[in-house]
Order: structure tokens, then C-alpha cells, then sequence
């Protein structure tokens, strides 16, 4: 059996002044792929990234090594398994910056996590006539699960607006937090847009009212450091497929106080502390949110995926992507029949756009016969195309894998497209 790998932690550490792409992208089994006899060009990273070696054999290994469930087994197996799993806790505090490895649940991605905070700390804390704030340029996630919750309540969503640029009107959300306003639900950045929004100053224009805020961090997480006790969010919420991590895993972080507070999520094994016919006593920080049977395998894995990227170093990651994101908007916005969507002057990793007489379905699936893989539709942010007055856009979203070879690779397919519909 290999050793469980130790938890990462936030010494001080080396940084370098740039990244060996090459051994990176090396790193990525699947971008030796080829697609319709093209090499592969991956830029659907927002839907969700690839996977690093070391996440796979992570997975691998657990199956391998120490397949047996966690908690309360005492055989050797279960040991093991347990370890690697509070490693990876561990870890996941240690990369958000938590204050006590309690503060972080595992759940099943980002949108689970949404969904807990709204059944449980939303349900106790929202009545009747009271409010919900979110933004306009939120992903659908972070707007159904509380619409749930008001329709319920009778409690009303309110909406703060965004800007041509596809910013937040920040003056306008401030007005919006009343004494009604029982939490404050935000996207870190955008989905649609990639706008990174100015979260220190929403979370303490909440907090000066005494109004909890829950950040969608899902994808901010890959791009740059987050340090949720520097930003004071009462709750944080992402999903380790977009951090080269597996799917069906993810992290909710909550401030201690507020999750012992918060009746449990769901029932059943290893959320109890003791069950009788007449009363059952849920089980402490952080299992009373963890029911049944956990992803164990995608537990480890994420904790294997974020010491990846810690590794690289945050900063190099988010001055390489910057590149990248830089270097689209100048040669994408510069082709005559590209409007872009989203211009906010503070982006990562995403750049949208629509065509002249070119839908962008029509767009992706030229570029698919390339081998170039872009998201093409309303990215499950239809408020937000609603707000530009259009169906659907071309998005494309980078990694630390990703060159600007590949850039280039997408602006000639588009060209092609537009001769093709011209």
C-alpha cells in the first residue's frame, strides 16, 4: 500500500516567477487526445477542468489499497481509509484557509452545498415578507434553491443589477440590504461573464447589518487563492470537478457557530450520535452534514488535486491565466463580427462572446471538427443572457494547462465559421 499523502499546509514557500507548461500539460493524459483527427484544444474549463495524474492514481490507489467505509471500523482497511479521508479534510481547510477543519462538509459539489445552506440555516432564519439577496449574474444554482426556499416562506428574492460591462452596481446592492434581508447569496466570479466580484466590500456592507453572506466560490476557486476568514464569508461553496478534481465531489464551509446552529440536512448513518424509537442525538462537527456513505475515493482525490495546484503556486497559476484571458480579449475581440460579452474590468478565465449570423451552436460544432472544445448556450445562467438580450453565447475558459497556441487555434476556427455563414 502507498503511504496516505500528508494534508497540505500554508508555510511559506518557494514561488516561481513562471510556470513550465509543458511539464504541466504533460501531467494531463487526456490532452494527448485527438478529436475528429485534430489534437485536442480544451477550453470548456468552467464546465469542468481535466484531470492531473496524481488525482487519478489518488483514486486509484484508495480503490486499490484501502476500499473499506470509514468511520468506526477497526480492521486495517477501514483505517486507512479513514486517515486518507481526514487527510483530505484537512487539506481542503488548509487551502481555503478555515479555522477548524469542522468548518468543512463534504458534500456533492457546489450546488449541493447551496441547497444545504438554504434547507436548514434558510428555513430556520427566512419568514414570511422577508428577503433574499442575490445578484444578477448568478448561476442557476445559486438562484433555484433559494427561490424554493421564498416560495415556501413567502419570502421575496431581490436581485442587485449589473452594469453594460457585467459588473455589479455595487450602490444599487447596497441599497438592497434592508432589515428584511435575512442572507446574501453571491457568485465569487462568473460563469457567464467571468466578472470577479468586489466581495470585501459586498460581505461587509452585510455585515454592518448583521447579514450572514454565502459566496459561491465554485469558479473562483481554480483561479486564485481564496481565503475564506480574510473575506469573512459566513459560508463558502465549490465543487472539486472544476478544481481538477472528480465529480461528485464538493466543499461547503461554514463558520462553526452558524453550521452547530443549523439543524441537519438529511438523515440516516454516521450524522447520529445514538438513535432510539423516541430521539435521536446528531452527531458533532462536521459528520452531522455528512449522511450515509460518503465519496470516499472523491474525498482523497480533491484533496490530491488541490495540493497539485498549491504546488504550482496560486499566484503563477492566476498570472498565467491572466496572460491568457488578456491575450483572448485582444486577438478574439479584434475579429470584425465578435462582440464580446462581459467586459468588466476584473475578469478570470472566461471569455464569451456571439457572432454575426453565426449561432453559437452552430460555432461550436465547427469548432468541435477542429478539435476544439468550447461551451456553447446559456451556461445555466439564463438571467444573464436575458440581461444582454440574447439566447445564447460562445464561451470559452482557460486552465493552467492551456497556451496561447491554442488561442490561436480558436481564432482560426472562428474565422472559418464566419466564412462559412458568411
Amino acid at each position: 500500500m502507498t503511504a496516505v499523502a500528508q494534508p497540505i499546509t500554508r508555510e511559506p514557500r518557494i514561488v516561481a516567477s513562471s510556470l513550465d507548461i509543458a511539464k504541466i500539460r504533460a501531467d494531463f493524459a487526456i490532452l494527448a487526445e485527438r478529436i475528429n483527427g485534430k489534437p485536442l484544444v480544451y477550453l470548456d474549463n468552467a464546465a469542468t477542468s481535466q484531470k492531473p495524474r496524481v488525482v487519478l492514481d489518488a483514486i486509484a490507489n484508495y480503490y486499490t489499497h484501502m476500499n473499506a467505509n470509514i468511520h468506526r471500523g477497526v480492521h486495517t482497511l477501514s483505517v486507512r481509509a479513514t486517515e486518507a479521508h481526514d487527510a483530505a479534510r484537512l487539506t481542503v481547510r488548509n487551502f481555503i484557509n478555515a479555522a477548524d477543519t469542522r468548518e468543512i462538509i463534504f458534500v456533492r459539489g457546489a450546488t449541493e452545498a447551496i441547497n444545504l445552506v438554504a434547507q436548514t440555516y434558510g428555513r430556520v432564519h427566512v419568514g414570511a415578507g422577508d428577503e433574499v439577496l442575490i445578484t444578477a449574474m448568478e448561476h442557476h444554482s445559486n438562484i433555484v434553491p433559494w427561490q424554493i426556499l421564498c416560495e415556501e416562506k413567502g419570502a421575496h428574492l431581490k436581485v442587485a443589477p449589473i452594469d453594460d460591462r457585467g459588473e455589479l452596481i455595487l450602490d444599487e446592492f447596497a441599497k438592497l440590504i434592508g432589515p428584511r434581508t435575512k442572507i446574501v447569496a453571491v457568485t465569487q466570479v462568473s460563469n457567464a461573464l467571468g466578472t470577479v466580484l468586489p466581495l470585501r466590500e459586498m460581505i461587509e456592507l452585510a455585515h454592518r447589518q448583521g447579514v450572514p453572506v454565502l459566496v459561491d466560490g465554485a469558479q473562483a476557486i481554480p483561479h486564485f487563492a481564496v481565503d475564506v476568514q480574510a473575506l469573512d464569508c459566513d459560508f463558502y461553496a465549490f465543487s472539486g470537478h472544476k478544481v481538477y478534481g472528480p465529480t461528485g465531489i464538493g466543499v461547503l464551509y461554514g463558520k462553526r457557530a452558524l453550521l452547530n446552529a443549523m439543524p441537519p440536512y438529511q438523515g440516516g448513518g454516521d450524522m447520529i450520535r445514538s438513535v432510539t424509537f423516541e430521539k435521536t442525538t446528531y452527531n458533532d462537527l462536521p459528520w452531522k452534514f455528512e449522511a450515509g456513505t460518503p465519496d470516499i475515493a472523491g474525498a482523497i482525490a480533491l484533496g490530491a488535486a488541490l495540493k497539485y495546484i498549491y504546488a504550482l503556486g496560486m499566484e503563477n497559476i492566476a498570472a498565467h491565466e491572466h496572460d491568457l484571458l488578456a491575450y483572448a480579449t485582444e486577438v478574439v475581440g479584434a475579429i470584425p463580427g465578435v462582440q464580446l460579452i462581459g467586459t468588466a474590468r476584473e475578469r478570470a478565465g472566461v471569455l464569451s462572446f456571439v457572432l454575426d449570423n453565426v449561432h453559437p451552436h452552430d460555432l461550436g460544432t465547427i469548432l468541435d471538427r477542429e478539435g476544439i472544445a468550447i461551451r456553447t448556450g446559456h451556461h445555466c445562467a439564463q438571467p444573464v443572457m436575458e440581461r444582454f438580450g440574447i439566447p445564447a453565447t460562445a464561451r470559452a475558459s482557460f486552465a493552467v494547462y492551456n497556451t496561447k497556441e491554442e488561442i490561436d487555434a480558436l481564432v482560426a476556427g472562428i474565422r472559418a465559421a464566419l466564412e462559412v455563414f458568411a
